[in-house]
């Protein structure tokens, strides 16, 4: 049984999961949250090992997101392979301008507005006992 558990999403993500799309007032049951654990840790599974097949054809150990997207549409499911490379896209890009932000914030820094964060451990000891 223990075994078993471990292939199991975590039944607090999936119950939070569950509360998000239904109203506050709503309560959902031991029951519910235990069954919608099991069928997604099956789907999760399901569309894994289809992605794990196309990997070990291609000679490779490690599944990426184009491979899960490929496992979705493989299996009938476009509309949810479709979404997936849409988030896919639009993660990537958040990503890449978020390290864009980040360069341009460390190109600009001015060490009298960063304060002692870009000076060293002596020059900051040397101000600290001369004062």
């Amino acid at each position: 049984m223990g075994d078993e558990h471990d292939k199991l999403l975590p039944i607090a993500n999936v119950g939070r999961i569950m509360k998000q799309i239904l109203p506050p007032t709503a309560k959902i049951s031991k029951q519910a949250k235990e069954t919608m654990q099991e069928c997604a840790s099956e789907f999760v599974s399901f569309v894994t090992g289809e992605a794990l097949q196309k990997c070990r054809m291609e000679n490779r150990k490690t599944i990426n997101g184009e491979d899960i997207c490929w496992a979705l549409a493989s299996l009938g499911l476009d509309d949810c392979s479709n979404a997936v490379v849409m988030y896919m896209n639009k993660f990537r890009e958040f990503e890449r301008e978020r390290a864009a932000m980040n360069q341009v914030d460390e190109e600009f820094v001015d060490e009298d507005v960063a304060g002692p964060s870009n000076r060293s451990i002596k020059e900051i000891s040397f101000e600290i006992t001369r004062n």
